[in-house]
This record gives C-alpha cells, structure tokens and sequence, in this order.
C-alpha cells in the first residue's frame, strides 16, 4: 500500500509559478509510476503530466510551462508549473502506478493522494 501526500498549492496570480510537491511512503517509489491530474469544479479529471522511467509526457495544455521531475532518494514527484493561467485552477492530484513506464489515463493508477489545491486569479 502506497500514501501519496501532495503540497505547495496555493492562489498566485496570471503568469505566476507554483511547485507541487508528492511524497511517498509505504512502498518501493522508483517501481511506481508517476502521474499529476487536475480537476476542477464540475469538471472530469484531467491528466497533466507522467514520469516513470526515461518516459515523460504532458497534456498539451500544459506542454512549455509545466515540468515534472522526481526524486527517488526523496521518494518525491515534483510539478513545477510556470506561466500560470486561470484556467489550470483545479484541484491537483498525485497518483501512482504500477506501470513503471507511466500512463496518462486516470483509470491507469492505483493509489492516490487526496490533493492540492491551485488557484490562479486574473
């Protein structure tokens, strides 16, 4: 059993940054893969980016401002998201899986955080 434990959300402004960070325990972090979601109000949730392995992909709405890294000393994953935007207002989600080299669909992870959330005003 894995818990994943999200910080660093917060209320910035248009164009400003925020680094979410994921902490793990209870398993072995660097057999997991590892994704951030987003949900807003309303709204299904979206995948944001995934790292397992060499393996990195972001949604396209994010692509250029967001970046994912991890830290598997720390048993951390990282989401630096730069150039924010009013519309990535959402609740973010960590998630691991057991697919080491990462998937991009929600139904592709096994464990969960219970999330951060982002608000980025006008």
């Amino acid at each position: 059993q894995v818990q994943l434990v999200e910080s660093g959300g917060g209320s910035v402004q248009a164009g400003g940054s925020l680094r979410l960070s994921c902490g793990a325990s209870g398993g072995t972090f660097s057999a997991y893969g590892m994704g951030w979601f987003r949900q807003a109000p309303g709204e299904e949730r979206q995948f944001v980016a995934t790292i397992g392995g060499v393996n990195i992909r972001y949604a396209d709405s994010v692509k250029g401002r967001f970046t994912i890294s991890r830290d598997n000393v720390k048993n951390t994953v990282y989401l630096q998201m730069n150039g924010l935007k009013p519309e990535d207002t959402a609740v973010y989600y960590c998630a691991a899986s057991y697919k080491v080299f990462g998937v991009i669909t929600a139904s592709g992870y096994n464990y969960w955080g219970q999330g951060t959330q982002v608000t980025v005003s006008p």
